[in-house]
C-alpha cells in the first residue's frame, strides 16, 4: 500500500464490477436464447424486425435534428461566453450549468407540464424542444472550453494580414474550434438516439426511440433480444468514438 499505484486499486475494482462486467453480461445475453444456448438469432433478428429498424431510423432522424438545433443555438452561445468583450461576468457561465443541477427526469416532467398548461399538443415538436433543452449544455461547454483556450494570436495575425472579421471567424476561429464541436456532437447525438424517458413524457409515448425498444424488451423479460439491441448500440458508439478520436488528432495537427 506504500506504492502510489496501489491507490488505484479501488477504482480498478469499481471499473471491473460496474463497467466491464455489465458489458460482458450484455454480450453474453445477446448471444444466448431463452434456454441459455449459444445463438446469433438475436443479432440477426434486428435486421428482420421492421419495428426495430423503423424505430432506429426515426431515432437517427430525431438525433440529427436535435444535434443540428444544439449546434445552431450552442455555438453562438459558446462564442459569446468565451469572448471577454461580450461576456464580462463568470456568472453567465454558471447560469448555463444551473439546469444541470436538476435531475433530468424532473426537468422533462416539468417541461411536459408546461406544454400541458399552455395547451400545446405533445408530439415531435415538443420532443425536439425538450431534447434541445436537456442536451444543449453538453454542446455549449465543449465548444466554450475550446474557444476559451484558443490562442488569440491566430486571429490577431489574420487581422494584421488584412482578413475581415467574418473571414477571421470562418478561416481561423471555426477550424480551431472543431474539436469542441465534434465532442459536443458526440455528447448530444448518441444519448439522443438511446434515450427513452424524454420521448415517453414529451410525446405521451406516441414517438418511440431506439432506447424505448430496448426498455420494452427488458421490461417484457426479453432479456436476450434487448441485450442484442443494446450491444448494437454499443458497437455504434464505439465506432463513432474511434473515428472521433482520429478526427480530433487530425484537426489538432492541422491547426498546429
Amino acid at each position: 500500500m506504500n506504492k502510489r499505484s496501489s491507490w488505484a486499486l479501488p477504482y480498478f475494482i469499481f471499473l471491473v464490477l460496474f463497467v466491464v462486467m455489465p458489458l460482458l453480461l450484455i454480450v453474453l445475453y445477446s448471444l444466448q436464447d431463452a434456454s441459455g444456448h449459444f445463438t446469433f438469432s438475436n443479432i440477426t433478428k434486428f435486421f428482420t424486425d421492421k419495428d426495430a429498424l423503423s424505430t432506429f431510423a426515426l431515432s437517427i432522424e430525431v438525433a440529427l435534428e436535435n444535434t443540428a438545433l444544439c449546434i445552431l443555438i450552442g455555438y453562438p452561445a459558446a462564442y459569446i461566453l468565451a469572448d471577454k468583450s461580450l461576456n464580462k461576468s463568470a456568472v453567465t457561465v454558471v447560469l448555463f450549468i444551473l439546469p444541470m443541477w436538476v435531475n433530468a427526469l424532473m426537468r422533462t416532467l416539468a417541461t411536459a407540464e408546461l406544454f400541458n398548461m399552455a395547451g400545446i399538443t405533445l408530439g415531435k415538436g415538443t420532443l425536439l424542444f425538450g431534447m434541445c433543452y436537456d442536451y444543449l449544455p453538453f454542446m455549449i461547454y465543449p465548444i466554450y472550453n475550446q474557444l476559451a483556450k484558443m490562442d488569440k494570436s491566430y486571429a490577431e495575425a489574420a487581422q494584421d494580414l488584412g482578413a475581415k472579421p467574418h473571414e477571421v471567424f470562418w478561416k481561423v476561429t471555426m477550424p480551431l474550434s472543431m474539436p469542441g464541436v465534434i465532442s459536443g456532437i458526440m455528447m448530444v447525438f448518441m444519448p439522443t438516439v438511446s434515450t427513452f424517458a424524454i420521448s415517453e413524457f414529451l410525446t405521451n409515448n406516441k414517438i418511440k426511440l431506439f432506447g424505448t425498444i430496448i426498455q420494452e424488451n427488458i421490461n417484457n423479460s426479453m432479456w436476450n433480444y434487448g441485450a442484442a439491441l443494446a450491444l448494437f448500440m454499443l458497437i455504434i458508439i464505439g465506432i463513432t468514438t474511434f473515428f472521433q478520436g482520429k478526427g480530433d488528432d487530425e484537426t489538432v495537427g492541422g491547426a498546429i
